[in-house]
């Protein structure tokens, strides 16, 4: 279980486990904002050694100013997109790997929103994503969500899974 406060994390774990016994949780820290917070928890996600069978990528954030995540990436699109898109990346080979192994179809689920459609004309300007002075705050989630979309049909041409949005 990927969680950004660890203490939170575990006293859900303690929840869970009293409600269902047997039930092995692990938490793991994960910052989506942070590269080297994805890369540390995919890290130690694969030093488990256990199969991946769906990746769901639901955290996000909609803040009301324009800031920057610690690399320097507008705060919304690192952690609404960059996050996910490399953790997706970081453990691709693990659920390919685990499709092989056991013959089950594995899944990638990028949760968005709506909010996909408040951006610029032109679609994602590239050039706020290090200097998000003069953003939105809407239009820079909104950038993140689309990102989102054109992250998941991007995965779709690549495993040749019907899109569900058209995007052109």
């Amino acid at each position: 279980m990927p969680v950004r406060n660890v203490a939170a994390g575990l006293a859900v774990k303690e929840s869970i486990v009293a409600n269902i016994p047997g039930a092995r949780i692990d938490v793991l820290e994960l910052d989506l904002s942070s590269m080297a917070s994805v890369r540390r928890f995919a890290s130690e996600f694969e030093s488990l050694n256990l199969p991946l069978n769906i990746l769901i990528n639901n955290a996000g954030v909609l803040t009301r100013n324009c800031s920057c995540s610690c690399d320097g990436l507008e705060l919304h699109f690192a952690t609404n997109h960059i996050g996910h898109f490399l953790l997706t990346n970081l453990l691709l080979e693990n659920m390919k790997s685990t499709c092989r192994d056991s013959g089950t179809e594995g899944r990638i689920v990028n949760v968005t929103s709506a909010g996909h459609a408040m951006t610029y004309p032109e679609g994602i300007c590239f050039d706020k994503i290090h200097d998000p002075s003069g953003l939105n705050d809407f239009i820079a989630y909104g950038q993140s969500k689309l990102a989102n979309i054109l992250h998941s049909n991007e995965l779709s041409r690549i495993f040749k899974v019907p899109q569900l949005f058209d995007t052109e």
